[in-house]
């Protein structure tokens, strides 16, 4: 089922403000906020040695998502510092998203927290785009008990960035006539896809604001950032997002991330580090019923930099074994510039995904696809070894005992840290 996205009426006009962006403000910390009532109106950080999510109490300090520690305290000496508890997050996702779809059947979900929903065939049954983005926020607060706010506007890239602008706790309606006046005098940062590099090359330019963007024209934009990031660059900046709201389509990646501080960290670690999220990731995969094809690295350096290096193997696959190789060969080639940059994160994403029946047998050719014998099952050789017998076996003990039941060898008395999901950015 599609939903609206960009459009015209049948009078030529431009198509009604209908999409909202739902997106709940300081969504862990704001958990913590409402289970806590003591915590209510002071500055919270979850996360110890890498902030996870900070209150707006604390940001107003300066206190950053991804920042040290011990560099946030010291912003905000008076923050409490929690830990993070991901299951209550997650089943206070569930029941926004409940809502969310009580609302409207076209809810397209971003992450844990935001999603994009389409209201244009509501307004004969229960009011305005405003009035139902209106009505969606009390519900939340009153039945989830969370602030959160919500952007309305005729395209989905309008709707979150009126999201942005109207945080925290608010509503902010982008009616089409007054797109260019809302739009254009925002730093160019609120376009998606700038990030620290390309707004230093845009500024450079003495392009500051999304109206320098657009009167830059897309010719000197593509000569500057890239055929692909300067079309689309462009495009945002002259109201142009032809997508659409789209429910039930299936994610198409994965991926899990891990903070680390500023410490220092040794190959050794690191590699322990990322086999614990391809365990982790090897189990959704499965538990999805998904077989991946793609696995990319994700990295963060001390710079705040990032790069990210991928391998596609051969044939999609299931298995834990072959992902862990090619990720294990990924983290290698990419060693020389962690030791020389510092790391501050660490990500895995499985991409190219595909349902589990697409999974092939083949000649293990590659060293990165081939499951290592002890990894394979056991095997004699009147009984052909089931590559997937290992990873069943480990599921199922997970599955009845807990995630922290069965781990690695190189993980015992290591710090298991917070994995968390990648955020839409980084997917």
């Amino acid at each position: 089922m599609r939903g609206g996205g960009r459009g015209e009426r049948s009078d030529g006009g431009p198509a009604a403000a209908t999409i909202l962006h739902a997106d709940l403000d300081a969504f862990y910390a704001s958990v913590e906020q409402r289970d806590e009532p003591d915590l209510r109106g002071r500055p919270v950080i979850v996360g110890g040695g890498v902030v996870l999510a900070a209150s707006y109490e604390a940001k107003a300090a300066g206190v950053r998502t991804a920042m040290n520690g011990r560099q946030a305290r010291a912003l905000c000496p008076g923050a409490v510092v929690v830990p993070p508890r991901m299951e209550a997050y997650s089943a206070a996702s569930k029941d926004v998203f409940a809502i969310f779809r009580d609302t409207t059947p076209l809810v397209e979900g971003i992450s844990v927290d935001e999603a994009f929903l389409e209201v244009s065939g509501l307004a004969r049954l229960v009011g305005t785009p405003k009035d139902i983005a209106a009505r969606l926020r009390g519900r939340v607060l009153a039945e989830v008990g969370l602030p959160i706010t919500v952007g309305v506007a005729r395209t989905k890239f309008l709707a979150k960035v009126a999201s942005g602008v109207a945080k925290p706790d608010g509503l902010l309606v982008v009616d089409p006539d007054g797109e260019r006046d809302f739009l254009h005098p925002l730093r160019v940062e609120r376009l998606w896809g700038v990030g620290r590099v390309t707004a230093g090359r845009l500024h450079a330019m003495g392009v500051h604001t999304v109206a320098d963007v657009a009167d830059l024209g897309e010719p000197a934009l593509v000569s500057l950032i890239g055929r692909a990031a300067g079309r689309h660059l462009h495009g945002l900046a002259t109201f142009s997002d032809p997508r659409a709201v789209t429910p039930g389509v299936r994610r198409r990646s994965i991926g899990s991330q891990r903070a680390l501080g500023r410490g220092r960290r040794s190959p050794e670690e690191l590699d322990t580090i990322l086999a614990g999220i391809v365990d982790r990731l090897g189990r959704r995969l499965r538990d999805g019923d998904r077989a991946c094809r793609t696995v990319v690295l994700r990295l963060r350096f001390d710079d705040f930099a990032r790069v990210t290096r991928s391998h596609t193997l051969r044939a999609a696959t299931t298995q834990t074994a072959p992902i862990h190789g090619a990720a294990r060969e990924l983290l290698t080639e990419a060693m020389p510039m962690i030791l020389d940059r510092g790391i501050t994160l660490i990500g895995l994403s499985l991409a190219n995904l595909s349902g589990d029946d697409r999974e092939q047998l083949e000649l293990p050719l590659d060293a990165r696809e081939e499951p290592r014998p002890a990894l394979a099952g056991a095997g004699t050789d009147d009984t052909p070894r089931d590559p997937h017998a290992l990873d069943r076996t480990l599921d199922a003990v997970r599955a009845r005992f807990g995630a922290a039941a069965v781990n690695r060898a190189t993980q015992l008395g290591r710090d298991p840290g917070v994995s968390v999901p990648l955020l839409p950015e980084h997917e």
